[in-house]
């Protein structure tokens, strides 16, 4: 071989040979009706022994849930993450779910080894019967093996999952791939955690070290897992149970067959319900992962230094996409860094991009989040009994109120803006919300009020809307991972007053409408402004935050207080609209616009 054909090989095994400053590349790698697919889910990456990067994914037929007809799939990059070949399917699902994908390459023999987990055709959403399998390519995945079932113990038999993110190769030789597991006997569920260890080059697997609890206070799952400097095996897995923490991790000091300790909480490591992943890289563990505390949002590389006993905060990390973004997974490339992640700007699963950087970029400065709302536009007000003003947009007018004036809404432009301001945050106290609500709508969404953020799945926010061609008015409240709704047995929509409150009150959520309960359940702990440092918005009336299901009808005395008001109060507010103080933190009488 001639010097320049060193070089050209030298430089595509290693792209970047010199760190001389910042250096980040993006672009989409799959996204949804590629290929006839529906969408593309859970990615995971390795660099075979040959320099080429293979990006694993789950090829969802139907739609984008988590089980039915799912293939794994996979793309080339002959040039270190540049440019990439077309999906091409590595197992066919024919109808059923084959997925969670955990890509290894065995150094010595070049082997590419792919375990995954597959249940049949039937729906899967309360937990099943899944079992694990492992295929191999000996020709840095051009061709594969037939894929062969991995034993496990038959009493995991409601939910198995390995992964899903690359496995590792430890110095001595053993593949190792994170894994989990659930029991049910129709009483009770046993939840697990354990390795998967390999010594033959991933022909044979078994069981190494596992841990399980039934009391549900830490539930190990998606487990990733790095070789510590001193040679033990680091699990990293995301905590699902009812320890505040949001990761867990144990170690293994014989080489993942037993594990030291019990899984422990990670403290001070947030990030919301999501898998993530670690990359070991000299003497630095990076991880990927979303950084909101709880929503699906901002995708950031953070590292540790000491073998993941401290992490860096987001902030201190590196912010890599501030929109939706959840699973992912990391591959070194001689001198870079690449990233196959989840994302998109309504929702996560519209794509999977693949990022590529150097390190000089991870220690450039994060923007500042551009989710924080800008500075209100100055325009009409109406008196507030708070520090925050309360903006009328659009022409909402005063009409004749419960008790003096009321405000009527259009359902075209008209609301009312109340930018966030400490006073109104009701985090993760109990609060009361109330106003009087006249309409007589007979179909659509009407927004009464909508609270911090607006967004799907984890997004923490508050509303309260009428919905009446469904016959109710509704009231949903997200708080930590779950999101928890109310609603009444009646629309209300007879053009009368209504006083409608809304509580979180002792551990309940409770939607009273004329001082009767209609609706009500228990709500978990946990705070409706999470992740503020993110940006949240104030209290919007009259509309959902970002501009849609706006109110036709008319509302009056609107007040929001910082803790839950006794019945008494209540129906002292509702029958003669008295002041009551204590923690009130907004108040519009709406008896004028200015």
């Amino acid at each position: 071989m001639n010097l320049l054909a060193t070089v050209l090989a030298v430089t595509l095994l290693n792209p970047v040979a010199v760190d001389s400053g910042p250096i980040f590349e993006e672009q989409t790698l799959f996204k949804q009706r590629e290929a006839g697919y529906f969408c593309f889910r859970i990615p995971a990456i390795v660099k075979a022994g040959n320099g080429d990067l293979l990006a694993f994914a789950e090829g969802r037929v139907v739609d984008c849930g988590d089980d039915g007809d799912i293939d794994l799939v996979m793309k080339r990059s002959t040039d270190g993450g540049r440019t990439w070949g077309p999906v091409q399917v590595v197992d066919p699902g024919n109808g059923s779910t084959h997925g969670n994908p955990v890509p290894i390459v065995d150094e010595a023999s070049g082997r590419v080894v792919l375990v995954t987990t597959r249940n049949g055709p039937e729906p899967c959403p309360n937990g099943c019967d899944r079992d694990p399998w492992v295929l191999h390519s000996d020709d840095h995945g051009a061709t594969w093996s037939a894929p062969r079932e991995i034993a496990k113990d038959l009493s995991w038999n409601h939910w198995y999952a390995t992964g899903p993110m690359h496995g590792i190769q430890l110095r001595n030789g053993r593949l190792v791939v994170g894994a989990s597991h659930e029991s049910f006997d129709g009483t009770r569920h046993v939840y697990g955690t354990h390795l998967l260890v390999s010594d033959d080059a991933g022909l044979t697997w078994r069981v190494g070290a596992s841990a399980q609890v039934d009391d549900g206070t830490i539930i190990a799952q998606e487990v990733t897992v790095f070789e510590r400097s001193d040679g033990a095996v680091y699990a990293l897995a995301r905590e699902r149970g009812t320890d505040p923490g949001h990761r867990a991790y144990a170690v293994s000091s014989d080489g993942g067959l037993t594990f030291d300790a019990p899984f422990r909480i990670v403290r001070g490591l947030e990030m919301p319900d999501v898998q993530a992943s670690t990359l070991k890289v000299g003497n630095r563990v990076l991880l990927s992962s979303p950084a909101h505390p709880v929503a699906r949002e901002v995708m950031s590389v953070r590292s540790s230094w000491d073998d993941g006993r401290t992490w860096e905060t987001w902030q201190e990390g590196k912010v890599i996409h501030w929109g939706p973004t959840a699973y992912s997974d990391l591959v070194a490339i001689g001198g870079l860094t690449g990233l196959l992640y989840e994302a998109g700007n309504a929702s996560p699963y519209e794509s999977i991009r693949f990022a590529r950087f150097n390190d000089a970029y991870l220690k450039t400065p994060n923007a500042t989040p551009p989710g924080i709302p800008a500075p209100p536009e100055p325009g009409p007000t109406t008196p507030s009994h708070s520090r925050t003003p309360a903006y009328v947009r659009g022409g909402a007018s005063l009409v004749d109120g419960r008790f003096g004036k009321g405000m009527a809404f259009d359902r075209v432009d008209d609301r009312i803006e109340v930018p966030f301001d400490e006073s109104i945050d009701v985090a993760g106290d109990d609060f009361t919300m109330m106003t009087w609500l006249r309409y007589s709508a007979t179909s659509g969404s009407h927004a009464i009020l909508w609270a911090y953020r607006v967004g799907s799945g984890t997004t923490p926010q508050i509303w309260l809307r009428a919905e009446p061609a469904s016959n109710r008015i509704r009231a949903l409240i997200m708080v930590d991972r779950f999101n928890v709704s109310v609603q009444s047995t009646r629309s209300y929509n007879d053009g009368q007053w209504h006083h409608v409150v809304l509580q979180r009150a002792n551990g309940r959520f409770v939607l009273s409408v004329d001082g009767v309960e209609v609706g009500a359940t228990s709500v978990p702990p946990g705070s409706v402004t999470a992740g503020k440092e993110f940006g949240v918005h104030g209290i919007h009336i009259g509309q959902r935050i970002d501009g849609v299901d706006r109110l036709l009808g008319a509302l009056d005395e609107v007040r929001v207080y910082r803790r839950a008001l006794h019945p008494t109060e209540l129906d002292l507010i509702r029958t003669h609209n008295l002041p009551i103080g204590g923690r009130l933190g907004l108040r519009l009488p709406l008896e004028s616009i200015a």
